[in-house]
Formats: structure tokens, C-alpha cells, sequence
């Protein structure tokens, strides 16, 4: 099975901030996923204007990647996040 296969029969778990401002986007993105093991795949969805910034910020200090980013509907942006 190539990476790609194995990716798409893992799970995704998903985050939805919509809605929120700073911070609680990210407190929401913290306390959901403490106790997921590290390689996790989330889905991020936010669309508070400093959350791309807030975010990139949460994965340098954990080491957490993204790993991209898509503009859903009405400035909605889904992040693909891969935990550390």
C-alpha cells in the first residue's frame, strides 16, 4: 500500500472553531486533541482572521505540521494538521 492509500484509511479527526475569536480557536484545538497520539491527522476548521497566524505559532512551539490549508465557503479555512 503506497502512502497515499494508507493515508486515506486514516482516520481524521476534526476540530470546529467556527465561529470563535481569538483565542478561543485555539484552546478549543488544544483541549481536543491532548490525548491523541502523535501522527494524528486533524482537520482544523476556523475563520478567525488571526488564526492562521495563532496557529502557526501552536505548531512551532508543539512541533506540530501543517500540512495544507483550503478556503472552504464564506472565509471558512480547513487546516490539515499532522500532531507531533
Amino acid at each position: 500500500m503506497t502512502d497515499h492509500q494508507s493515508e486515506a484509511h486514516q482516520e481524521v479527526h476534526l476540530v470546529d472553531a467556527v465561529g470563535l475569536v481569538c483565542p478561543l480557536p485555539i484552546l478549543r484545538f488544544k483541549k481536543r486533541t491532548q490525548h491523541l497520539p502523535s501522527g494524528t491527522q486533524v482537520d482544523f476548521l476556523a475563520d478567525d482572521p488571526s488564526g492562521r497566524r495563532d496557529l502557526q505559532v501552536l505548531c512551532e512551539l508543539t512541533g506540530h505540521s501543517i500540512e495544507w490549508v483550503r478556503e472552504e465557503d464564506a472565509g471558512v479555512l480547513r487546516y490539515r494538521i499532522r500532531l507531533a
